[in-house]
């Protein structure tokens, strides 16, 4: 795993500030508990779509870059589609890394 994002997700998780799955995620999005979403590129396109328009309403970055397998590699668990952060820090960080490696 040669992703900096994805090797940080491992130590986000590992910090218990990962919030795993769709019902969690969209939960603590919509309580302003979650400060950036990941969201897989195939998950359905529904999902996205709802996801999407959640980070929109409460503001909140959201990645889809990566794929399932990519994320639940990240975070050593199966089938994860949708990962939230919920802490500000390791959000912001999360999110240098992203710009770091898309060049943005």
């Amino acid at each position: 795993m040669k992703d900096k994002l994805l090797s940080f997700l491992g130590i986000a998780k590992k910090a218990g500030k990962v919030i795993e799955g769709y019902n969690k995620c969209e939960e603590a999005a919509l309580k302003n508990r979650c400060f950036l979403l990941i969201v897989s590129s195939t998950c359905a396109p529904n999902t996205i779509e709802k996801f999407l328009r959640i980070s929109e309403k409460k503001d909140i970055f959201i990645i889809n870059h990566y794929s399932t397998e990519e994320l639940s590699s990240a975070i050593g668990r199966e089938g994860i589609g949708i990962i939230g952060i919920s802490d500000s820090s390791m959000a912001n960080k999360i999110l240098e890394l992203w710009k770091q490696g898309n060049n943005i």
